[in-house]
Protein backbone atom coordinates (compact mmCIF):
# COMPACT_ATOMS: atom_id res chain seq x y z
CA UNK A 1 0.00 0.00 0.00
CA UNK A 2 1.58 3.32 -1.40
CA UNK A 3 -1.07 5.39 0.93
CA UNK A 4 -4.63 4.03 1.13
CA UNK A 5 -6.02 7.80 -0.24
CA UNK A 6 -4.44 11.41 -1.12
CA UNK A 7 -3.73 13.87 1.71
CA UNK A 8 -5.96 16.35 1.38
CA UNK A 9 -9.08 13.73 1.41
CA UNK A 10 -7.43 11.60 4.38
CA UNK A 11 -6.98 15.09 6.34
CA UNK A 12 -11.34 15.47 5.16
CA UNK A 13 -11.96 12.38 7.00
CA UNK A 14 -14.23 12.10 10.02
CA UNK A 15 -15.00 8.41 11.56
CA UNK A 16 -18.81 6.97 11.20
CA UNK A 17 -18.22 5.58 15.11
CA UNK A 18 -20.44 6.11 17.87
CA UNK A 19 -19.50 5.44 21.11
CA UNK A 20 -22.23 3.24 23.26
CA UNK A 21 -24.76 5.16 25.23
CA UNK A 22 -23.77 3.75 28.72
CA UNK A 23 -19.87 4.16 27.84
CA UNK A 24 -18.86 6.85 30.78
CA UNK A 25 -20.60 4.77 33.40
CA UNK A 26 -18.68 1.35 31.77
CA UNK A 27 -15.27 2.93 32.88
CA UNK A 28 -16.54 4.67 36.21
CA UNK A 29 -17.80 1.36 37.41
CA UNK A 30 -14.86 -0.49 36.32
CA UNK A 31 -11.96 2.19 37.60
CA UNK A 32 -14.13 2.62 41.14
CA UNK A 33 -13.55 -1.44 41.43
CA UNK A 34 -9.91 -0.99 40.87
CA UNK A 35 -9.43 1.79 43.11
CA UNK A 36 -10.97 -0.33 46.04
CA UNK A 37 -7.23 -1.03 46.35
CA UNK A 38 -4.33 1.54 46.56
CA UNK A 39 -2.42 2.00 43.68
CA UNK A 40 1.30 2.05 45.13
CA UNK A 41 4.49 1.25 43.13
CA UNK A 42 6.27 -1.54 45.31
CA UNK A 43 10.22 -1.01 44.03
CA UNK A 44 12.94 -3.11 44.17
CA UNK A 45 16.54 -1.87 43.03
CA UNK A 46 18.43 -3.82 39.88
CA UNK A 47 22.08 -3.61 39.48
CA UNK A 48 22.92 -2.99 35.81
CA UNK A 49 26.17 -1.27 35.88
CA UNK A 50 24.68 2.01 34.39
CA UNK A 51 26.47 5.35 35.75
CA UNK A 52 23.87 8.16 35.22
CA UNK A 53 20.91 5.55 35.57
CA UNK A 54 19.51 3.70 37.88
CA UNK A 55 16.50 1.21 37.56
CA UNK A 56 14.05 -0.57 40.09
CA UNK A 57 12.06 -3.37 39.11
CA UNK A 58 7.99 -2.19 40.09
CA UNK A 59 5.07 -3.93 40.69
CA UNK A 60 1.59 -2.12 40.73
CA UNK A 61 -2.00 -3.32 41.51
CA UNK A 62 -3.88 -3.70 38.14
CA UNK A 63 -7.30 -4.52 37.19
CA UNK A 64 -8.98 -6.84 40.08
CA UNK A 65 -5.20 -6.19 42.13
CA UNK A 66 -3.55 -8.17 39.63
CA UNK A 67 0.27 -7.85 39.49
CA UNK A 68 1.22 -5.49 37.09
CA UNK A 69 5.33 -5.32 36.43
CA UNK A 70 7.18 -2.27 35.35
CA UNK A 71 10.74 -0.62 35.05
CA UNK A 72 10.86 2.68 36.73
CA UNK A 73 14.07 4.29 35.87
CA UNK A 74 15.59 7.58 37.26
CA UNK A 75 18.32 9.69 36.67
CA UNK A 76 21.07 9.27 39.33
CA UNK A 77 21.58 12.77 39.70
CA UNK A 78 18.13 14.21 41.27
CA UNK A 79 17.17 16.69 43.49
CA UNK A 80 13.40 16.44 44.53
CA UNK A 81 9.86 14.86 43.06
CA UNK A 82 10.65 14.59 39.14
CA UNK A 83 8.05 14.79 36.16
CA UNK A 84 7.80 11.48 34.66
CA UNK A 85 6.44 9.45 31.62
CA UNK A 86 4.33 6.69 31.77
CA UNK A 87 5.56 4.91 28.31
CA UNK A 88 3.09 1.83 26.90
CA UNK A 89 4.78 -0.72 24.24
CA UNK A 90 3.50 -2.19 20.98
CA UNK A 91 1.93 -5.33 20.39
CA UNK A 92 3.65 -8.35 21.46
CA UNK A 93 6.06 -6.82 23.51
CA UNK A 94 7.40 -6.70 26.99
CA UNK A 95 9.20 -4.34 29.36
CA UNK A 96 12.10 -5.99 27.88
CA UNK A 97 15.49 -5.68 29.96
CA UNK A 98 16.58 -3.46 32.33
CA UNK A 99 19.16 -1.39 30.03
CA UNK A 100 16.41 -0.78 27.08
CA UNK A 101 14.69 2.29 26.75
CA UNK A 102 16.90 4.88 28.52
CA UNK A 103 15.98 7.80 26.74
CA UNK A 104 13.56 9.45 29.30
CA UNK A 105 15.55 9.05 32.47
CA UNK A 106 18.73 10.34 30.31
CA UNK A 107 16.26 12.92 29.88
CA UNK A 108 15.69 13.93 33.53
CA UNK A 109 12.24 11.88 33.59
CA UNK A 110 11.25 9.44 36.22
CA UNK A 111 10.68 6.90 33.43
CA UNK A 112 8.17 3.77 34.26
CA UNK A 113 7.76 1.29 30.96
CA UNK A 114 4.71 -0.89 31.28
CA UNK A 115 4.11 -4.41 31.16
CA UNK A 116 1.07 -5.47 28.77
CA UNK A 117 -0.27 -8.03 30.84
CA UNK A 118 -0.45 -11.74 28.76
CA UNK A 119 1.81 -10.29 26.02
CA UNK A 120 5.52 -10.18 25.89
CA UNK A 121 6.37 -13.45 23.94
CA UNK A 122 6.82 -11.81 20.15
CA UNK A 123 9.99 -9.01 21.06
CA UNK A 124 12.19 -6.78 22.36
CA UNK A 125 13.17 -8.88 25.31
CA UNK A 126 9.89 -10.11 26.75
CA UNK A 127 7.63 -9.15 29.52
CA UNK A 128 6.86 -10.84 33.09
CA UNK A 129 2.89 -9.97 33.72
CA UNK A 130 0.65 -12.38 33.01
CA UNK A 131 -3.05 -12.56 32.77
CA UNK A 132 -4.71 -14.97 35.32
CA UNK A 133 -7.93 -14.37 33.77
CA UNK A 134 -9.19 -17.00 30.87
CA UNK A 135 -10.87 -16.28 27.94
CA UNK A 136 -13.94 -18.04 25.40
CA UNK A 137 -12.69 -18.99 21.62
CA UNK A 138 -9.98 -16.62 20.57
CA UNK A 139 -8.10 -16.38 17.48
CA UNK A 140 -4.49 -17.17 18.09
CA UNK A 141 -2.93 -13.29 19.53
CA UNK A 142 -4.55 -11.25 21.78
CA UNK A 143 -7.23 -8.69 19.76
CA UNK A 144 -10.15 -11.11 20.74
CA UNK A 145 -9.55 -12.82 24.00
CA UNK A 146 -12.91 -12.19 26.05
CA UNK A 147 -14.15 -10.25 23.23
CA UNK A 148 -17.90 -12.01 23.69
CA UNK A 149 -18.62 -9.61 26.06
CA UNK A 150 -17.08 -6.19 27.20
CA UNK A 151 -16.12 -7.36 30.69
CA UNK A 152 -14.35 -9.91 30.01
CA UNK A 153 -12.64 -8.17 27.01
CA UNK A 154 -8.63 -8.78 27.82
CA UNK A 155 -8.32 -4.84 27.05
CA UNK A 156 -10.61 -4.04 29.80
CA UNK A 157 -7.95 -4.96 31.83
CA UNK A 158 -5.18 -3.91 30.18
CA UNK A 159 -6.68 -0.28 30.19
CA UNK A 160 -7.25 -0.51 33.76
CA UNK A 161 -3.85 -1.63 34.57
CA UNK A 162 -2.47 1.47 32.49
CA UNK A 163 -4.76 3.70 34.50
CA UNK A 164 -3.45 2.22 37.74
CA UNK A 165 -0.19 2.72 37.01
CA UNK A 166 -0.57 6.70 36.28
CA UNK A 167 -2.01 6.76 39.47
CA UNK A 168 1.02 4.34 41.03
CA UNK A 169 3.31 6.75 39.92
CA UNK A 170 1.42 9.68 41.05
CA UNK A 171 1.39 8.31 44.62
CA UNK A 172 5.01 7.72 44.66
CA UNK A 173 7.58 9.90 46.44
CA UNK A 174 9.98 9.63 43.44
CA UNK A 175 7.41 11.69 41.12
CA UNK A 176 5.70 14.96 40.88
CA UNK A 177 1.76 13.84 40.67
CA UNK A 178 1.49 16.85 38.72
CA UNK A 179 3.65 16.53 36.34
CA UNK A 180 3.14 13.21 34.53
CA UNK A 181 3.02 12.70 30.53
CA UNK A 182 1.75 9.65 28.92
CA UNK A 183 3.12 8.22 25.45
CA UNK A 184 3.46 5.38 23.15
CA UNK A 185 3.62 3.83 19.97
CA UNK A 186 1.14 1.21 18.34
CA UNK A 187 -0.81 -0.26 20.92
CA UNK A 188 1.21 1.65 23.18
CA UNK A 189 -0.40 4.73 21.20
CA UNK A 190 -3.89 3.28 22.01
CA UNK A 191 -2.82 2.35 25.24
CA UNK A 192 -2.13 5.88 26.20
CA UNK A 193 -5.15 7.01 24.42
CA UNK A 194 -7.27 5.61 26.59
CA UNK A 195 -5.27 6.73 29.81
CA UNK A 196 -5.87 10.43 28.46
CA UNK A 197 -9.00 10.33 28.13
CA UNK A 198 -9.79 8.22 31.63
CA UNK A 199 -7.23 10.30 33.91
CA UNK A 200 -7.75 13.70 34.52
CA UNK A 201 -4.94 16.33 34.84
CA UNK A 202 -2.19 14.84 32.66
CA UNK A 203 0.30 17.01 31.64
CA UNK A 204 0.88 15.49 27.84
CA UNK A 205 0.24 13.00 25.99
CA UNK A 206 2.39 11.33 22.68
CA UNK A 207 1.14 9.16 20.31
CA UNK A 208 2.51 7.28 17.14
CA UNK A 209 0.79 5.18 14.73
CA UNK A 210 -2.21 4.71 17.59
CA UNK A 211 -4.04 1.30 17.56
CA UNK A 212 -7.13 0.89 18.17
CA UNK A 213 -8.88 3.84 16.86
CA UNK A 214 -11.77 3.67 14.83
CA UNK A 215 -11.09 -0.11 14.76
CA UNK A 216 -14.32 -0.86 12.23
CA UNK A 217 -13.33 0.97 9.96
CA UNK A 218 -9.37 0.07 10.01
CA UNK A 219 -10.85 -3.63 9.73
CA UNK A 220 -11.86 -2.94 6.25
CA UNK A 221 -8.53 -1.45 5.30
CA UNK A 222 -6.22 -3.44 6.31
CA UNK A 223 -5.65 -7.44 6.40
CA UNK A 224 -2.08 -6.83 8.27
CA UNK A 225 -1.86 -8.06 11.94
CA UNK A 226 -2.85 -7.60 14.55
CA UNK A 227 -6.46 -6.34 12.70
CA UNK A 228 -6.23 -9.80 10.76
CA UNK A 229 -6.97 -11.54 14.13
CA UNK A 230 -10.05 -10.13 14.05
CA UNK A 231 -10.90 -10.35 10.67
CA UNK A 232 -9.89 -14.14 11.46
CA UNK A 233 -12.22 -14.45 14.13
CA UNK A 234 -15.32 -13.16 12.56
CA UNK A 235 -14.18 -15.33 9.01
CA UNK A 236 -15.19 -18.20 11.77
CA UNK A 237 -17.72 -16.53 13.98
CA UNK A 238 -19.97 -14.77 11.58
CA UNK A 239 -23.13 -15.22 13.64
CA UNK A 240 -20.74 -12.07 15.95
CA UNK A 241 -20.17 -9.72 13.82
CA UNK A 242 -22.34 -7.08 15.57
CA UNK A 243 -22.07 -7.99 19.12
CA UNK A 244 -17.86 -8.06 18.71
CA UNK A 245 -18.21 -5.08 17.27
CA UNK A 246 -20.70 -3.02 20.28
CA UNK A 247 -17.97 -5.01 22.70
CA UNK A 248 -15.42 -3.06 20.56
CA UNK A 249 -17.15 0.54 21.04
CA UNK A 250 -16.19 0.63 24.68
CA UNK A 251 -12.37 -0.11 24.02
CA UNK A 252 -12.57 2.43 20.27
CA UNK A 253 -9.46 5.49 21.04
CA UNK A 254 -11.92 8.06 19.54
CA UNK A 255 -13.91 7.77 22.69
CA UNK A 256 -11.36 8.21 24.78
CA UNK A 257 -9.79 11.09 22.50
CA UNK A 258 -13.23 13.03 23.16
CA UNK A 259 -12.72 12.93 26.59
CA UNK A 260 -8.79 13.92 27.15
CA UNK A 261 -7.72 17.40 27.26
CA UNK A 262 -4.08 17.65 27.65
CA UNK A 263 -2.09 18.87 25.03
CA UNK A 264 -1.02 15.92 22.67
CA UNK A 265 0.87 15.17 19.87
CA UNK A 266 0.06 12.69 17.21
CA UNK A 267 2.14 11.05 14.68
CA UNK A 268 1.19 8.60 11.66
CA UNK A 269 3.00 6.91 8.13
CA UNK A 270 0.96 7.48 5.13
CA UNK A 271 2.32 3.84 4.01
CA UNK A 272 1.48 2.36 7.32
CA UNK A 273 -0.62 -1.26 6.24
CA UNK A 274 -0.80 -2.02 10.22
CA UNK A 275 -2.61 1.00 11.26
CA UNK A 276 -4.01 2.98 8.76
CA UNK A 277 -3.53 6.66 8.37
CA UNK A 278 -6.53 7.58 8.72
CA UNK A 279 -7.50 5.94 11.53
CA UNK A 280 -4.70 7.90 13.32
CA UNK A 281 -6.45 10.62 11.79
CA UNK A 282 -9.88 9.87 13.06
CA UNK A 283 -8.50 9.87 16.91
CA UNK A 284 -6.66 13.66 15.98
CA UNK A 285 -9.72 15.18 14.70
CA UNK A 286 -11.72 13.93 17.88
CA UNK A 287 -9.24 14.73 20.51
CA UNK A 288 -10.59 17.58 22.97
CA UNK A 289 -7.64 19.07 24.00
CA UNK A 290 -4.72 21.01 22.11
CA UNK A 291 -3.17 18.61 19.64
CA UNK A 292 -0.80 18.40 16.77
CA UNK A 293 -0.66 15.73 13.81
CA UNK A 294 2.61 15.21 12.10
CA UNK A 295 2.28 12.79 8.66
CA UNK A 296 5.47 11.19 7.38
CA UNK A 297 4.49 10.47 3.51
CA UNK A 298 7.04 8.39 3.01
CA UNK A 299 7.09 6.13 6.28
CA UNK A 300 5.10 3.15 7.27
CA UNK A 301 4.00 2.16 11.09
CA UNK A 302 7.33 2.92 12.44
CA UNK A 303 5.85 6.87 11.27
CA UNK A 304 8.73 9.68 12.36
CA UNK A 305 10.57 7.18 14.31
CA UNK A 306 13.27 9.12 16.43
CA UNK A 307 12.39 12.26 14.74
CA UNK A 308 8.23 12.27 16.43
CA UNK A 309 11.26 11.26 20.14
CA UNK A 310 12.82 14.10 19.17
CA UNK A 311 9.71 16.43 19.02
CA UNK A 312 7.81 14.68 21.85
CA UNK A 313 11.33 15.27 23.96
CA UNK A 314 10.82 19.18 23.32
CA UNK A 315 7.37 19.70 23.90
CA UNK A 316 7.31 17.67 27.48
CA UNK A 317 9.71 19.61 28.15
CA UNK A 318 8.53 22.97 27.74
CA UNK A 319 5.49 21.44 29.94
CA UNK A 320 7.16 19.49 32.76
CA UNK A 321 10.41 20.87 33.26
CA UNK A 322 8.60 23.65 35.39
CA UNK A 323 8.02 22.11 38.55
CA UNK A 324 4.28 22.71 39.27
CA UNK A 325 5.09 24.04 42.62
CA UNK A 326 6.78 27.15 41.05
Amino acid sequence: MLTERDLPDLWAYRSAYREPADFDAFWKTTLDEARARPARLRLEPVETGLETVEVHDAVFPGFDGHPVRAWLRLPRERSGPLPAVVQFHGYGSGRGAPVDDLLWASAGYAHLLVDTRGQGGAWAGGGATGDPVGSGPSHPGFLTRGIEDRDTYVYRRVFTDAVRAVEAVRACPLADPERIAVTGASQGGGIALAVAGLVPGLRALHVQSPFLCDIRHATRLTGEAPYAELIGYLAARRDLVEQTFATLGYFDGLAFARRATAPAWFSAGLRDEVCPPSTALAAYHAYAGPRQMRVWEFNGHDAGGSEDLAIALSAFGALLKTSSHA
